[in-house]
């Protein structure tokens, strides 16, 4: 008897020490989304870079196309989050990486700021109409799992076949 219980603490033990196990956590995908609203209309940036550059000038990783907006008008730069290097968030900082502010500065939840720690759905205001809106998609997947948009199945009605030219 005293055999099979040291049996049983060891498969109980074993199989706790399975579901600490990270393999088995599930994964959660981040995606960053910059979009922006200037007088050329609508753009999508997606961020995935540790720093850009935003305004008028042409080298400008995100470019404003608007007289209202500084050449060099805001930086944005990746942080870590949480001690993870695989989640991460980004900051939003007047002017250039130099230090230097923009003209007119960033508006923020309606109220000016040098710099903001982007969340989710958080609107930027550089100047007359034009506008960044800031999106942190997060996608939670399970390992072994796979992604609906892999398999693209049709179903089709056995009647729906017949042919059009009788």
């Amino acid at each position: 008897m005293t055999a099979n219980n040291n049996q049983k603490i060891l498969i109980n033990k074993s199989s706790k020490d399975c579901s600490n196990d990270l393999s088995m956590a599930a994964q959660i995908n981040e995606t960053h989304l910059l979009i922006i609203e200037d007088e050329q209309g609508r753009k999508e940036f997606p961020l995935d870079r540790s720093m850009y550059s935003i305004g008028r000038d042409r080298d400008c990783d995100i470019r404003l196309i608007s007289q209202f907006v500084s050449r060099r008008h805001a930086t944005l730069v990746r942080q870590i989050r949480d001690g993870s290097s695989h989640r991460y968030y980004y900051r939003i900082l007047d002017g250039d990486e130099k230090g230097k502010p923009s003209a007119n500065g960033l508006m923020i939840k309606g109220r000016k700021m040098g710099s903001h720690d982007l969340k989710n759905e958080d609107e930027i205001i550089f100047g007359p109409q034009v506008r960044a809106i800031y999106y942190l998609l997060r996608d939670t997947m399970r390992p072994g799992q796979t992604d609906s948009s892999e398999y693209d199945i049709t179903l089709i009605n056995p009647g729906m076949t017949e042919d059009i030219e009788d």
